[in-house]
């Protein structure tokens, strides 16, 4: 299957892209520190699904996220807030017996040796999503489906779900599948690399961090990567820092990432998949796919949740056409994003 979805008379009504996996309420820090140093916290969402579906969204995107969250007040804030960025939530089913996930965090970088996250998701209402409950016609309605390693990991049942969806089938959308390595998360961490991998070889475009790979898999730059995964039609090795690796077939692009003022690290994974689908959904070169994503990563990186508004799309393109020499003088701090702002170079 070609990693770029094909058009029909129908996408001026159709779904681009539909998202499944859990949100949680997020609790953010007021301060840096020990969470039991922490006075307050500030809310917000997380969710790399839902994320991915909220920046599609505020890119001009038909966007559509797909979940369980608990009759309660924290799924109502998660439905709502979703909602509020443009995104379909009509499929979102509400369950009376289990609650909406929760989880804290400290303000200071995964890789700091203080960071801490508390997790409060173990039978949420997401972990309970299997194939009997989840409305297939949802799932189904777009041009890509994007799914994340991290849904297989909550439960049996989701990891059925999971299965099933990457399984080879006629007519199915795109599938986008992000590993997402989340070893804390498995019931059985040492089946996890196996399950990843072999979820991974049913999608059409996949989404790997280096390190993950590594982690998981215990190999090694690209082309050791695309010989694990020779299945995907194109396989997007992040790079962090260094950029990614587009394989599309038997074509390889690197693409330089850019300098960016990081204010918090998180979400820049899942922008830079928004980013990169929302290339792919415009038939835009591979080039361009990845230098779209690293612009929305550097929208994400540069506020201190999850969730920002992407650069307006006209701009977007106008940095994204630089040569090469232009690209890697850029330079992108807090607020780059806003029409009023120009960006620096060096």
């Amino acid at each position: 299957m070609s990693g770029t979805p094909a058009r029909t008379a129908a996408d001026a009504t159709t779904t681009d892209v539909v998202c499944l996996g859990e949100s949680m309420v997020t609790f953010l820090p007021s301060q840096p520190g020990r969470l039991a140093d922490v006075p307050s916290f500030g809310r917000g969402i997380g969710g790399a699904e839902s994320n991915v579906a909220c920046a599609l969204a505020r890119a001009g995107h038909r966007a559509a996220w797909v979940s369980r969250v608990g009759a309660d007040g924290f799924g109502d804030h998660l439905v709502d807030t979703i909602a509020g960025y443009g995104v379909d939530t009509s499929a979102v089913r509400r369950d009376p017996a289990r609650p909406t996930g929760i989880y804290f965090r400290t303000a200071t970088d995964r890789a700091a040796d203080i960071h801490e996250v508390a997790y409060y998701r173990a039978g949420s209402a997401a972990s309970a999503m299997s194939p009997a409950n989840v409305p297939h016609e949802a799932l189904l309605a777009g041009r890509v489906l994007h799914l994340s390693g991290i849904t297989a990991a909550l439960s049996a049942d989701c990891l059925a779900l999971l299965r099933e969806l990457t399984a080879p089938r006629p007519g199915r959308p795109l599938v986008s599948f992000d590993v997402n390595h989340r070893p804390g998360l498995w019931r059985d961490g040492d089946a996890s690399p196996r399950v990843l991998l072999d979820l991974a070889r049913g999608a059409d475009l996949v989404f790997v961090g280096e390190d993950e790979a590594e982690e998981a898999w215990g190999i090694t730059g690209a082309g050791a990567i695309r010989a694990a995964l020779p299945e995907p039609a194109v396989l997007v090795v992040k790079r962090g820092a260094d950029g990614a690796t587009v394989i599309e077939g038997d074509t390889v692009t690197d693409v330089p990432a850019l300098r960016v003022d990081v204010v918090a690290p998180v979400g820049a994974g899942d922008a830079f998949a928004a980013g990169f689908l929302s290339a792919t959904l415009r038939r835009l070169p591979v080039r361009d796919r990845a230098r779209h994503g690293h612009l929305m990563a550097a929208a994400a990186l540069t506020v201190p949740g999850d969730l920002t508004d992407p650069p307006a799309r006209d701009r977007a393109d106008r940095l994204v056409a630089l040569d090469d020499a232009a690209w890697g003088r850029l330079r992108l701090g807090p607020g780059w994003t806003g029409d009023d702002q120009e960006v620096r170079t060096q």
